[in-house]
């Protein structure tokens, strides 16, 4: 397994997933609920985040090849898509690329069951995630590069599982400041990711050769 291609990936859906600020949120979430029933959603929530997220891994050629849109152009808007979200995670900001909305919120807390909304879906499989998924696995070039893309979808998920089963815990110890610090490290990292790839999808449309002739 190529090894630098999972630790991409494994590295943009780190930050695009938001391991570290589901743990604040589900912790807000599911105060009122049992141990059971936080396992429970957090596991359901999981698998439901896996299928989507493995489900636009497989099927990212081909929605690109319907819509016409060139692995080039969706390196470069995914890279832009990605910086956006790495500027809100090192200014603290909430857009909903990686996060949900106020109004979400407010609709989550009225729920009985939070695994399909918003855990599921924006929380773990949100327009982010979805995003570097497609752009993660349309930019392998054979099939050891794209399994390991996969792979690091699953252990995203299984930490991101780990992490609602002791979120809590997590909210206690890291507190609002250590999430803070966490989320503008990675943030950085994200950015300087999300710059590589415009930085190829460029290169790969051809336009500076073109500029250059």
């Amino acid at each position: 397994m190529p090894t630098t291609t999972f630790l991409v990936a494994f590295a943009t859906l780190f930050a695009t997933v938001g391991v570290a600020d589901i743990a604040f949120i589900f912790a807000a979430l599911t105060k009122h609920n049992t141990a059971k029933q936080r396992f429970a959603f957090a596991t359901r929530g999981v698998i439901i985040a896996g299928v989507i997220l493995l489900l636009f891994a497989v099927l990212g050629n081909p929605i690109l090849e319907v819509f016409g849109i060139t692995i080039p152009a969706l390196r470069t808007a995914g890279g832009l898509l990605l910086f956006l979200i790495a500027i809100d995670m090192v200014f603290a900001r909430h857009s909903g690329g990686t996060d949900i909305t106020d109004q979400e919120e407010v609709e989550a807390r009225s729920r009985e069951d939070i695994a399909v909304f918003p855990l599921a879906m924006p929380l773990l499989a949100g327009p982010g995630a979805i995003s570097a998924v497609i752009l993660l696995t349309t930019g392998t070039h054979n099939p050891a590069e794209f399994w390991a893309v996969l792979v690091a979808i699953v252990v995203i998920l299984f930490l991101a599982w780990l992490t609602l089963l002791v979120a809590i815990p997590i909210q206690r110890l890291l507190g609002v400041t250590g999430l803070a610090v966490v989320s503008r490290v990675v943030g950085i990292l994200l950015a300087a990711l999300a710059v590589q790839f415009v930085f190829d999808g460029v290169k790969a449309s051809g336009l500076l050769a073109g500029a250059a002739a």
